[in-house]
């Protein structure tokens, strides 16, 4: 290669290289743009007498709010229905990944099926189930209806798929069960996944505002988004603590996602190789 060819490749390589990260800074800029006005929004103060940056609407939306009871609520919610979900998908996506049976694939596109129906579309039955049970306004009512998830499920059983089934054979050979298999040597392997579903669950959960809004009346049942959602009045609205109660709210997502972002991501990449 001559070196003028070899100047002009690097010349082009970090033209590209430069291009890229332009366009990667104005996408994230874009993306971060409504939550730094969301910030910048909730340290004003509610008068229109001053210019000065406060922290005072953070302390008034948390006591307005009630957000200590409807934090411990959120996360008591959210960790039971994440430790739910991760017990019956990595169950279930075991028996599809490895286990022989008959029907197994009718059972895999009936998973799949699931994924395609909106909540909304079952929460009459659900509501009927849960009232024929005693469990309208009790925890119940808002751990039970998500314990299985078909998309929990369906990603363990692809991140299952990509061990190698020989870890299992010589497992076996030295005298060991599908149970002790299943806890010694896949759920260690599977942490990316595991982690990648504890987000996906715990956040959506977090987020929820459905299920606490149909099931649930009892004050003392009161989830962040009910809390976040008092915010919003008929005719006025005061957007000032608003964007502080949202922000209050997003912290600990934020904070999780922080975390555990680079299990997700390889948790995600890793699921799609082997059908």
């Amino acid at each position: 290669m001559s070196r003028d060819r070899f100047f002009s490749l690097i010349n082009s390589r970090s033209v590209t290289a430069i291009v890229w990260f332009m366009l990667l800074t104005l996408g994230a800029g874009l993306v971060l743009l409504p939550l730094g006005v969301v910030f910048i929004t909730s340290l004003m103060p509610a008068g229109e007498g001053s210019a000065s940056l406060t922290l005072e609407n953070y302390r008034v939306a948390w006591q307005r709010g009630g957000f200590l009871l409807a934090f411990a609520n959120s996360t008591l919610v959210a960790l039971a229905v994440t430790g739910l979900q991760i017990i019956t998908s990595a169950l279930a996506g075991y028996a599809l990944a490895r286990l022989k049976f008959r029907g197994k694939q009718a059972l895999l596109l009936v998973v799949l099926a699931t994924l395609v129906i909106p909540f909304q579309m079952l929460v009459i039955p659900i509501f009927l189930v849960l009232k024929w049970g005693h469990l309208i306004n009790t925890y119940g009512a808002l751990i039970l209806p998500t314990a299985a998830n078909g998309f929990g499920i369906f990603l363990l059983r692809q991140f299952f798929q990509t061990i190698p089934v020989e870890l299992e054979e010589a497992a076996m050979l030295d005298g060991a069960n599908r149970w002790q298999v299943l806890w010694r040597i896949m759920l260690p392997l599977a942490r990316p996944a595991l982690v990648t579903l504890f987000l996906f669950t715990f956040i959506g959960e977090w987020n929820d505002l459905f299920k606490p809004l149909v099931f649930t009346t009892r004050p003392e049942l009161r989830t962040v988004q009910l809390a976040l959602a008092s915010f919003q009045e008929q005719f006025t609205n005061s957007w000032t603590l608003m964007m502080a109660a949202v922000v209050i709210a997003t912290i600990p997502v934020i904070v999780l996602f922080l975390i555990g972002q680079r299990q997700l991501i390889r948790g995600i990449a890793t699921t799609g190789i082997k059908n």
